[in-house]
């Protein structure tokens, strides 16, 4: 650090005792006598005196915002001024003004005197004035204006808030012994804490923070300190005092140096805002103003930086990986040297040796190895692995880490330049400069040193090669020279040059800076030039190191412009060192490429395994297999390479050259470019022709207009290929075209166009194309992949054998789509019963578990009928396998069709039907149900129906027995209350049920009125005959089934029945024959219930009591006595018989479904088909035929 007086001024027979600088550093305010005078800073010209005050000014203090100035003065007074230097307002304290501070964010001031200080702000009328104990000699606001700190004479400094009351009080060890003199916030914005300068003239300097705490110690001062001030970003602290100079403190208070000597006890001295310029303000009346100069104080060695930072500390900067270290030496750093893993450091009184811990090459923890405690005068500094070297003008020592000096050189001129060029620890080579122009190699153990050069001028930067040979250096003419050291000869020089440095990674390369440019040079070859700001100091493979002003960077330099100065001389491998420092990949391609050219394939090799080129690897792999077999032929090689490089009219010559045409051809057929094949082989070659123009048919499968390519085929007969690329690209005009020009013989492209007129969804042509070619089975086929079902149906009926591959697929398309009565229908058609069987038991499981009752019901009513259809086809014994399960499914249909209603009843909160219905339902199913009772039907419910319908209807006697029943079973809770409530109740009503309920149970065969539920099923209790039952409402029907006796045919009955014999004429003959017999009975009655009457009648008596059942059977000439209208059949398939029932009520109308045989009063009948559109068992429509 040095200062430099810029000016200096004297007034003349006065005391400056205070100044302050305008926040813009424009203007200097001076207290100097009874007068404020303002000065230029640039030139220290005074600008105006200005007067007001009456007594000596001890106080000037400006405000932050530079509007306005304030003076106190021993006259009791404190004046503002404004910036354009008039006085605007007075006021007044009852003692001497002491010292002014305004606050630098609200701009109150604060004015301090003898026993009190006042607060004012510009809104304020009055001063608010608080008194103290002890005359207040100095004062300082906080950075955030917070707090107002006061020094005082008894020692003592208090902190006070913005209203003046007492916050913080600190009091110095001295008491009044050691009064403070000078105050001094730090105005960091980086630092945490507010920080305090105290200065006492107990000779201490001390720091604390806002709450009073101290940091660090007392710093010990040889003088009574009169005023301490910070540089405007607080790294520094000016102070002067008796010691009649002003010295420059680090802000920990470690003393770096003196600014200026005076003859006068220092007054006051201040730093102009953010600069380096420093005023001082003396006794007799000096005004000097320095500006101070800091050095750049630093070390490189490689990648490794060091520089002094904040003048104490030293920061080792790793220039590749950018990390960096801070070391704190707490003192002024003088010098600094750095070498491999060791760092000297010379302070004022000691040189430090510190080493790093490890030898990793990015390792940055350094520890100190050696304290050398001496005070060395030197100008450069050297550390090597075991010594330090000092260098004083022209003498250079050397000395062990322990201070021993083991040797001394001394030269015949000054030493400008010293680098130490590495070897072996503790013997290490040192390139030495000196100013008259000599260049010595001095190795640390010899004390002889070796003269290199000898040059005309002074030295100002060496460097030597890496392997020693070559020497550069920059003379004080700027001028750059490079030696042979062997020879002693001048290589070439290069002007405007100020430093230099070889590539530590490549002996031919050196580059130097000067004029704001990067020179880079390599070998002889022209110099390349770039753009760059200060100094250049080092060259690490790819990486150029620059200082500028007091940064160091690593600059990345593409090693371009060398290699391609290496690649025009053909200097392949020199190219390819300069490539490995660093290039870019644009580069690496062209290195490569000129070196496959200049056939040499080692350094291709190298380099396009840098930029992953696999296609010319394989090349030169090639090429070295050949080599290695013996060929030898470069020509033909570099017509490969050339082929690769697509020179192809350059490879073709090449390869007629060696004699190789058929590569040059495979070469252009390979490339499609068969122009050029043509003209290459010219037209006298009809092999080859031929070879062309199959190539060129291939190729035009596989280009890019393959419609074109499509049409050489056809042109050429290839069918089959052209359909290949028609069909993948979709054309199918042209793929009709050809369908419909091809001969119905050619069988393979036909099936072919079909395949992709499939593929393409064109249904209709594909099925054109099949039909041409008469392929039935695949015509089946497209119909039933394309769904198109009519089709594939109206085929079946032509052709009955695909009958299995129309409706097997058509059943399973449609069971897929949840279709399945319709699938099942068709697998019934298509023959497959199992199938069709497997379905719709399926369909019946699952319409059981989601109790869809009525489904179930219809589902087995269909296999009943399947199982029937099933028994026509089949042998005995599996015919009467499949007779029974028609049966019980014939069974399962009515339970669960009639189940339905129960369920409705019990789980819907409305029922449609009648309690009636519901009466007969619940003891139809109750008198039907066996013991093994099937999935899904609940008794529960059907008892607690029957009970609730029972007592409804006055059947009291069987609600009772119904709540019995149920009590027997596991009832669900929410039946449980219902029921208990109704067995109870049911008590309190008659024990018998209702006469109309018995009479409506009345067997039609033998007048018996039947209990309402019977434990021997649907049957009379009498004669056994069987009830009859509407498949609606469940009431018996007045039919009674009759048989016919032996030798009847079906046919012979229904013609008998269709005859219907007159009713009178009936009669005459019935009575004559009556007359004929033996006995003559004559009847007083009109004969309406005499048994002979009615021959039917006459066969439905029987024996009482039998306990088996006697059927009805009739004669022929019972069946000729019957009305058609009175008989109906139930007209079952074979192997079934036909069933006949005669109504006993003729006016009673009963229907009968022709398709499920189930019998209905007729209006019910015609009710439910208009609801529902269909018979409401089998759901058969009623619009389809019988």
């Amino acid at each position: 650090m040095r200062a430099v007086l810029a000016w200096k001024e004297t007034i003349r027979d006065q005391c400056v005792y205070d100044l302050a600088f305008k926040p813009d550093g424009t203007q200097l305010i001076i207290a100097a006598g009874l007068r404020v005078l303002v000065y230029d800073v640039a030139d220290g010209a005074i600008i105006q005196p200005l007067k007001g005050h009456k007594d000596i000014v001890y106080c000037v203090a400006y405000a932050k915002d530079g509007k306005r100035f304030a003076s106190g003065s021993a006259d009791k007074s404190i004046i503002i001024w404004t910036s354009k230097l008039e006085g605007i307002l007075k006021y007044t304290h009852n003692d001497s003004i002491q010292c002014v501070a305004y606050n630098p964010v609200t701009h109150q001031l604060a004015s301090c005197s003898t026993g009190d200080f006042g607060l004012w702000s510009p809104e304020q009328k009055s001063v608010n004035k608080h008194k103290v104990s002890s005359k207040i000699t100095c004062c300082g606001w906080t950075n955030d204006g917070q707090y107002l700190a006061l020094g005082m004479m008894n020692g003592v400094v208090s902190i006070r808030n913005k209203n003046g009351e007492e916050k913080v009080k600190i009091e110095r060890p001295g008491g009044s012994s050691s009064p403070i003199w000078s105050i001094a916030w730090n105005p960091s914005k980086d630092e945490h804490n507010d920080i305090l300068a105290v200065a006492d003239w107990g000779q201490k300097l001390s720091f604390y923070q806002l709450s009073g705490k101290q940091i660090g110690k007392d710093r010990t001062l040889t003088y009574d300190p009169c005023c301490v001030s910070y540089f405007s970003k607080g790294e520094y602290i000016v102070m002067g005092g008796s010691d009649k100079q002003a010295s420059l403190y680090t802000k920990d208070g470690v003393r770096l140096g003196t600014i200026g000597e005076q003859n006068a006890w220092v007054w006051t001295c201040r730093v102009k805002p953010d600069s380096n310029f420093v005023v001082l303000g003396c006794q007799d009346g000096t005004i000097a103003c320095y500006q101070l100069i800091f050095s750049t104080v630093h070390g490189l060695y490689k990648d490794r930086y060091a520089y002094r930072d904040s003048m104490t500390d030293v920061i080792v900067q790793h220039l590749i990986t950018e990390q960096k270290v801070r070391i704190k030496c707490r003192e002024l750093v003088k010098k600094i040297a750095i070498y491999r893993n060791r760092l000297a450091i010379q302070l004022p009184e000691k040189i430090l040796i510190y080493e790093l811990y490890s030898d990793d090459s990015s390792d940055m923890h350094y520890r100190i190895k050696e304290k050398i405690c001496r005070k060395f005068e030197c100008n450069l500094l050297v550390v090597c692995s075991q010594h330090i070297i000092l260098c004083q003008e022209k003498r250079l020592q050397c000395l062990s880490f322990t201070s021993v000096r083991e040797k001394e050189w001394v030269m015949e001129s000054l030493i400008r330049y010293i680098k130490v060029i590495g070897g072996p620890p503790g013997r290490e080579g040192l390139l030495v400069g000196l100013k008259n122009g000599a260049i010595l190699k001095i190795f640390v153990d010899n004390l002889f040193p070796i003269t290199l050069l000898k040059l005309s001028t002074s030295v100002r930067c060496l460097d030597m090669s890496a392997s020693r040979n070559k020497l550069a250096v920059v003379d004080e003419h700027n001028t750059l020279l490079v030696y042979d050291i062997n020879s002693k000869e001048l290589l070439f020089q290069e002007p405007n040059a100020n430093s230099v440095a070889w590539n530590t990674q490549c002996e031919d390369m050196l580059c130097f800076s000067g004029n704001g440019y990067l020179n880079i040079k390599a070998s002889n070859f022209p110099v390349h030039q770039q753009k760059m700001q200060g100094f250049m100091v080092g060259y690490n493979g790819s990486k150029i190191f620059c200082l500028h002003v007091y940064s160091m960077s690593a600059v990345e330099v593409p090693q371009s412009a060398p290699m391609y100065q290496y690649l025009e001389k053909k200097m392949f491998k020199e190219a390819y060192q300069i490539a490995c420092l660093g290039v870019t990949d644009s580069d690496w391609r062209d290195l490569a490429t000129e070196a496959l050219e200049g056939l040499d394939f080692d350094t291709a090799k190298k380099a396009f395994i840098r930029i992953r080129d696999l296609r010319y690897l394989e090349l030169i792999n090639s090429i070295e297999e050949r080599k290695k077999r013996g060929e030898n032929d470069n020509e033909l090689f570099l017509a490969d390479v050339y082929a690769y490089q697509g020179k192809f009219h350059e490879a073709a010559k090449l390869y007629k050259r060696t004699g190789h045409e058929s590569r040059a051809l495979s070469m252009y057929t390979d490339l499609r470019m068969f122009e050029y094949a043509k003209e290459f082989i010219g037209a006298t070659d009809p092999k080859n022709s031929r070879i062309l123009m199959t190539k060129q048919a291939d190729w035009a499968k596989s280009s890019k207009e393959p419609r074109a390519a499509a049409e050489m085929y056809l042109s050429a007969g290839e069918h089959l290929k052209a359909i290949d690329i028609i069909g993948e690209h979709g054309w199918e005009d042209m793929l009709i075209d050809i369908a419909r020009k091809l001969d119905k013989a050619e069988r393979e492209p036909l099936a072919k166009c079909a395949f992709y007129f499939e593929r393409l969804k064109h249904h209709g042509y594909a099925s054109e194309t099949y039909s041409k070619m008469g392929d039935l089975q695949a015509l089946v086929q497209l119909h039933v992949e394309t769904r198109h079902w009519e089709e594939a149906f109206s085929l079946v009926e032509k052709h009955p054998q695909f009958k299995n591959h129309v409706f097997v697929p058509y059943a399973q398309w449609l069971a897929e789509n949840d279709r399945f009565e319709e699938a099942q229908k068709a697998f019934h058609k298509a023959g497959r019963q199992t199938e069709a069987v497997k379905v719709l038991e399926q369909l019946t499981q699952n319409a059981v578990v989601e109790n869809r009752f009525n489904d179930a019901g219809y589902y087995y009513w269909m296999l009943s009928m399947q199982c029937l259809d099933i028994a026509r086809a089949e042998s005995e014994d599996q015919r009467d396998e499949m007779l029974k399960k028609f049966e019980r499914f014939q069974h399962l249909a009515e339970l669960y069709h009639v189940y339905r209603s129960i369920q409705r009843y019990t789980d819907e909160p409305f029922s449609s039907h009648m309690p009636e219905t519901l009466f007969n339902i619940c003891r139809f199913l109750l008198n039907n149900l066996t013991k093994d009772i099937p999935p899904g039907i609940s008794k529960v419910n059907t008892l607690y129906a029957l009970a609730k319908q029972s007592r409804r209807l006055g059947a009291y006697k069987l609600a009772r027995y119904s709540y019995e029943k149920l009590q027997e079973l596991h009832i669900p809770s929410r039946f449980q209350e219902s029921i208990e409530l109704g067995s109870l109740t049911i008590r309190s009503k008659p024990f018998h049920d209702s006469e109309d309920l018995i009479e409506g149970m009345m067997c039609y065969r033998c007048s018996t009125n039947n209990p309402l539920l019977n434990n021997q099923g649907s049957v009379c209790i009498n004669c056994r005959q069987p009830f009859i039952y509407s498949a609606s409402s469940y009431e018996v029907l007045p039919l009674v089934q009759f048989y016919l006796e032996e030798g009847i045919s079906d046919e012979d009955a229904v013609s008998l029945i269709d005859l219907e014999v007159p009713h009178t004429d009936q009669r005459d003959a019935r009575w004559q024959d009556m007359d004929n017999g033996e006995l003559q009975a004559l009847r007083m009655d009109d004969g309406l219930d005499d048994p002979e009457e009615d021959p039917f009648t006459a066969k439905m008596s029987f024996e009482q009591g039998g306990s088996t059942f006697v059927p009805v059977k009739v004669s022929r000439s019972v069946l000729r006595s019957m009305s058609r209208r009175d008989v109906l059949i139930k007209r079952w398939p074979r192997p079934l018989k036909w069933e006949y029932f005669r109504s006993l009520l003729p006016d009673v109308s009963i229907t009968m479904c022709p398709t499920c045989f189930k019998m209905f009063h007729s209006e019910d009948y015609e009710l439910l088909v208009l609801q529902h559109n269909c018979c409401p068992y089998c759901r058969r429509p009623i619009d389809e035929p019988n």
